[in-house]
């Protein structure tokens, strides 16, 4: 799996403001990290998307830029579709959803830049959201996103015909979405083997949002191999965990991750005779009446740092991390997907999990993953774009 980490943390809307991330941030990263080399998950906005797509000068000068600073882009994170810094973002991530021509386009627009800037020989992978969040949703929806991710399969074929060279879109399950969790996506492409077939669509393994499905890593993985949903990605990512609830400062301890910007989703671990408890956002659960079963773990939708460990009563679910990985390895493709750390957190995490400065954060989240995960991780031999 090739090591990259993704730009989402960083805010900028336009070339100017990646660039600079580049030249900032990922370039930095890449020294304070002891790495020669080092992959850059970009996320673009939709604007400056459609600029790149068609622009060959635009292109150059993000060329020039990953050049100068030692850093390969193979994946895309085109999730949110712009605006992922605002103050407030917490539903809006999930617009548009894969009912509308504008997600398509933006997904294509990605698709094409990315091909048209990997080196001969590379395939590169995108990201995008389980088709929408839940509400509203109903069965002509579920149509036209069906029709919708048909039209970028075809896109996906075209770019491959045109450039020759393979774009992949993983589908990301989170929670509360239609596709709230990898059985979802693996159940819905499985009825729909036009989609998954060639393996230009497959299945993007965010394993944040595995940990708070309380889904089996292993099993997961495996039960997509069968389905033969190929996994093009691996987002590297840890949630939150309230061992105990009933622990004294418990709520106290969560308190600090209930922030305006992100949802922070949240579930109870299921039992044989309890139904499942869901909240879309933390403050949901840290204010319920009544109050949330005290008996089973918790676990949140918060990205915390590979490399952390929360204060107690608080944990990160690092195991999940590591058997996903394991199991990912497994499959047919694993050792060809993209491993790319993703904790977009870092500017809404309480104090005691701040870092010196974000470089030297991201930078020890890579030197974890290269350590701990050494023999499932490499480094892009090649540079250099075209």
């Amino acid at each position: 799996m090739e090591l990259s980490y993704c730009t989402n943390v960083h805010p900028a809307e336009d070339l100017d403001g990646i660039i600079e991330q580049l030249d900032v941030h990922a370039g930095p990263v890449r020294v304070a990290a002891g790495l020669d080399t080092l992959g850059v998950g970009l996320w673009i906005p939709a604007e400056t998307a459609a600029v790149l797509a068609v622009d060959a000068s635009a292109r150059a000068r993000l060329s020039s830029a990953l050049d100068r600073n030692a850093l390969a882009l193979r994946t895309i994170n085109a999730f949110p579709y712009r605006g992922f810094h605002d103050d407030v973002v917490k539903l809006a991530v999930y617009r548009p959803d894969w009912t509308t021509a504008e997600r398509l386009r933006y997904t294509l627009d990605c698709a094409t830049l990315l091909a048209e800037m990997l080196p001969e020989g590379a395939w590169g992978s995108i990201s995008t959201l389980p088709l929408g969040w839940r509400e509203g949703w109903d069965a002509a929806a579920d149509a036209a996103a069906e029709a919708a991710l048909g039209a970028l399969v075809d896109g996906l074929r075209e770019i491959e015909r045109r450039t020759g060279r393979t774009v992949r879109v993983g589908i990301e399950p989170e929670p509360g979405c239609i596709l709230d969790d990898v059985a979802d996506v693996v159940a819905w492409l499985g009825a729909r083997p036009h989609l998954s077939a060639d393996g230009l669509l497959g299945l993007c393994l965010d394993t944040c949002h595995l940990a708070v499905s309380f889904a089996d890593p292993a099993a997961a993985v495996a039960a997509a191999e069968r389905a033969g949903v190929r996994i093009v990605k691996v987002q590297a990512s840890v949630a939150l965990e309230l061992t105990d609830p009933s622990a004294d400062g418990a709520r106290e301890a969560l308190a600090p991750f209930a922030e305006a910007r992100y949802v922070h989703q949240v579930r109870a671990r299921p039992t044989a005779s309890v139904s499942e408890f869901a909240a879309d956002d933390l403050p949901d659960v840290l204010a319920a009446d009544p109050a949330w079963p005290t008996d089973r773990p918790w676990r949140v939708h918060v990205h915390i740092p590979l490399h952390a460990t929360p204060a107690r009563p608080l944990r990160a679910t690092t195991e999940v991390l590591r058997t996903a990985v394991d199991a990912v390895l497994q499959t047919a493709h694993g050792r060809e997907a993209h491993f790319d750390v993703e904790t977009y957190t870092w500017t809404v995490l309480p104090d005691h999990l701040q870092p010196d400065s974000l470089v030297e954060g991201i930078a020890a989240e890579l030197r974890w993953a290269m350590t701990q995960l050494a023999p499932a991780l490499t480094l892009p031999a090649e540079v250099t774009t075209p």
